[in-house]
């Protein structure tokens, strides 16, 4: 991707220190204290122009969340977001923190267990075989994600493209990872006003085009409660019909 941005870009990031993280790696093991709390940490990889993480943080001040992505532009634009989100919802930007920095060292800024959530929305798909290793839902890439989420820890993916998610269902089922929520058309029926939309998936669905999205279970405490949930869920359909059988 290339992209031309403004004259000045990093002296308007580097003004922004409250928001702006251009050099995380300090930060590894230490977001938490960044914050000045210990809520949960949810990230985006691959923020693109941060109209997702902008608005997540802004209707969840509870929890903290960090955009990365490795282009000074895209940085500047989702701050520009974060402002008018805030704008918009009330609130300040305490719980949210854009990072400029390259998704294949994410293990790099992040300790083992500090995040409780990972969102990936319309990763590149990298489409050609030869280029599977880049695709952010590859086993390589998964296991890093498995090492610094926590015993609540999710992975919630979306994406326009069939085969990247056809690679992602692969990806996941070969590593034995519990999904669920899958979805092949995620708004099929009516735009899901329950999930925030990205820029591209608003494109994506005035055009008619199927959005694809699941949700990967990691850690041992989300996995229990997903059990506990189905089991719950189970029970009522049980009952109904062994009464149906007297």
């Amino acid at each position: 991707m290339r992209l031309r941005g403004r004259k000045g870009i990093r002296e308007a990031l580097e003004a922004q220190p409250e928001l702006v993280v251009l050099e995380p790696e300090p930060f590894k093991g230490r977001w938490a204290k960044l914050f000045g709390n210990d809520r949960p940490i949810h990230v985006e990889l691959g923020m693109g122009k941060g109209r997702f993480i902008s608005e997540l943080s802004a209707l969840n001040p509870h929890i903290n969340y960090i955009g990365v992505d490795m282009y000074d532009e895209l940085v500047r634009r989702a701050g520009e977001k974060a402002h008018a989100s805030r704008k918009e919802h009330g609130g300040d930007l305490s719980n949210l923190r854009l990072a400029r920095f390259n998704i294949e060292l994410i293990e790099n800024i992040f300790a083992a267990g500090e995040l409780e959530r990972i969102y990936l929305n319309f990763s590149d798909p990298w489409p050609k075989k030869k280029h599977a290793r880049r695709r952010l839902t590859h086993a390589n890439f998964v296991h890093k994600y498995q090492s610094i989420l926590n015993e609540r820890g999710e992975i919630h993916f979306k994406t326009d493209s069939r085969s990247l998610f056809e690679f992602s269902l692969n990806s996941f089922a070969d590593l034995g990872l519990r999904m669920r929520n899958i979805s092949l058309d995620l708004h099929a029926e009516e735009a899901r006003t329950d999930l925030i939309m990205t820029e591209y998936e608003t494109k994506f669905y005035k055009q008619g085009m199927p959005i694809y999205r699941l949700e990967a279970v990691i850690g041992q405490e989300a996995l229990a409660a997903h059990q506990k949930q189905l089991s719950e869920r189970q029970e009522p359909e049980a009952d109904a019909e062994a009464s149906a059988e007297e």
